[in-house]
């Protein structure tokens, strides 16, 4: 990935706030049959390896567990907040002329080893931790016991863990860190009039 200094994302914690905000993941392998791609929730702990562990699971239907032998290379590919920014939200535009349109947008490239994790215990772990993450904002919040627990087991028995060691994390936020702070905050301020709060948000703080 293309990164100019002043768009690379550095702090680690900057890193891991677009794995946790923003978890669904383009898993990108490469095989027999060239590259592949499957889009994916997953979990990050910072804590486990040097760099972090990620945890998704797929359908036992998906090839992909089986093309990939333990320690395998691969990237996960997570996108943040990204929109189309038009150059006449830029107070600077309407002076000069000299401006064009671009795409704002965050996102982090996390390579590592695959681990093929093919045991119901890993897969319950890892679906329970999932479910009370994404139903937390609910008002009843659905958890694996409101089904019966033969269904669950068989649910269970239909997917497959996958567990990547990270090795490195490659982010970019191209935020108009190249504009002026005028420019850079009209853009914002119309991005969030639109509906686009998030980055809106992100690049009022850029720097």
């Amino acid at each position: 990935m293309y990164i100019p200094d002043h768009f690379a994302i550095t702090a680690p914690e900057a890193l891991h706030a677009i794995l946790r905000e923003h978890p669904l993941g383009a898993l990108v392998t490469a095989g027999a049959a060239g590259l592949d791609a499957n889009h994916i929730p997953f979990e990050f702990d910072p804590a486990v390896g040097p760099l972090g562990t990620l945890t998704a699971h797929v359908a036992r239907a998906n090839p992909v567990w089986q093309h990939c032998p333990a320690g395998t290379p691969v990237m996960v590919i997570f996108r943040g907040a990204e929109a189309y920014v038009s150059p006449s939200w830029y107070p600077s535009k309407q002076e000069a002329h000299r401006q064009v349109p671009t795409w704002n947008y965050e996102v982090v490239h996390a390579h590592g080893t695959l681990t093929v994790r093919d045991d119901e215990r890993f897969v319950r772990g890892l679906v329970a931790r999932l479910t009370r993450r994404h139903e937390a904002g609910e008002p009843r919040p659905w958890k694996m016991s409101d089904a019966p627990p033969d269904y669950i087991d068989g649910m269970l028995r239909q997917i497959v863990g996958l567990e990547i060691a990270v090795t490195s994390l490659v982010g970019k936020s191209k935020l108009s860190q190249n504009k002026e702070p005028r420019d850079r905050l009209g853009a914002a301020d119309a991005l969030a009039t639109r509906g686009h709060e998030e980055l809106a948000r992100v690049m009022r703080v850029a720097s």
